[in-house]
């Protein structure tokens, strides 16, 4: 027992002499630090980076697209008064041609009228739709795009030669483009031969699948009201 005693008492001192010394070079709170670092590590500051915004680009149309109206929403069949809208210029004073003619709104609204008037008293064993011409129908490019919703209840699914016979009873073949839903080839040559201006407005009426009747309403009839 009394050799027990004696090495407890070493031990103690030995452990108090360890801790003196411990607390002399502060090692406790170094490792406190150490502890304190590895748990919860600090993160450097982020930089903050100033971004030069983007320049705003320009996109560049040529004159004679920028000077052409907007292309109007047709239907498929057109009952009385369904047709009337109106199709304003981008600019009124602009003539990119010499022999170009640029209809008002008002001969626009007439041509329109007249026409959707006239197809609603036709019969209705044949399908009609109204057109009003635009630059892009009759100068320039020379295609006629037809009515959407005409084209997928009633048109050829494939490329196929169209007929159109004027009031006079002549007939102008075209080429109709399933996949555009248009006509080519050949249109053309219908709206020079009948001198067709923008403003003008067209009534088809569909004799069979290839053929197609054509009335004209001139906007300048505006002013022989």
């Amino acid at each position: 027992m009394a050799a027990l005693s004696s090495y407890e008492e070493l031990r103690k001192k030995k452990l108090e002499e360890n801790k003196r010394k411990l607390e002399e070079l502060k090692l406790n709170h170094l490792s406190a630090s150490l502890r304190e670092a590895i748990a919860t590590p600090k993160r450097s500051p982020a930089k903050s980076v100033k971004r030069k915004a983007p320049e705003p680009v320009t996109i560049r149309r040529s004159e004679r697209v920028a000077a052409l109206p907007a292309q109007p929403k047709y239907q498929d069949e057109f009952p009385a008064n369904d047709i009337i809208r109106r199709i304003r210029r981008s600019n009124p004073t602009r003539k990119d041609l010499a022999n170009r003619v640029y209809a008002t709104d008002e001969e626009r609204e007439y041509a329109i009228k007249k026409a959707a008037k006239l197809a609603s008293s036709m019969s209705s064993k044949f399908f009609t739709f109204v057109k009003p011409m635009l630059q892009s129908h009759v100068t320039g490019g020379f295609w006629l795009g037809l009515p959407i919703g005409f084209c997928r209840k009633h048109m050829p699914k494939q490329d196929t030669n169209i007929t159109l016979i004027d009031e006079d009873k002549l007939e102008f073949d075209t080429l109709y483009l399933a996949n555009k839903r248009g006509l080519s080839a050949g249109w053309r040559g219908f709206a020079i031969e009948h001198k067709l201006v923008d403003g003008d407005t067209l009534v088809f009426q569909q004799m069979s699948l290839t053929t197609f009747k054509v009335y004209i309403i001139r906007a300048s009839g505006y002013h022989d009201q």
